[in-house]
């Protein structure tokens, strides 16, 4: 069995994520564990999570439109 030829051509259903997103475009953390900072809080019983950990459930949790529990469940089978 032959390997099919390349073409160059992107499949028609698929984008590059290097086409999708600016790669050269750097996050601002500095900016971002201000502002989450003022939506994730600690204190007694409640130890600080680091800002990405957060703000990386958080877009999860909208993507996938999940409970706080099914994303926790989720997140506990698979990080």
């Amino acid at each position: 069995m032959s390997k099919p030829r390349e073409t160059g051509e992107q499949d028609l259903f698929r984008s590059r994520l290097d086409q999708i997103i600016n790669m050269k475009q750097a996050i601002d953390r500095p900016v971002l564990e201000e502002r989450f900072g003022a939506v994730y809080s600690d204190g007694p019983g409640m130890p600080p999570l680091p800002t990405r950990l957060m703000a990386g459930l958080a877009i999860l949790k909208h993507t996938f439109n999940l409970s706080d529990e099914v994303l926790c469940e989720r997140w506990v089978e698979n990080p």
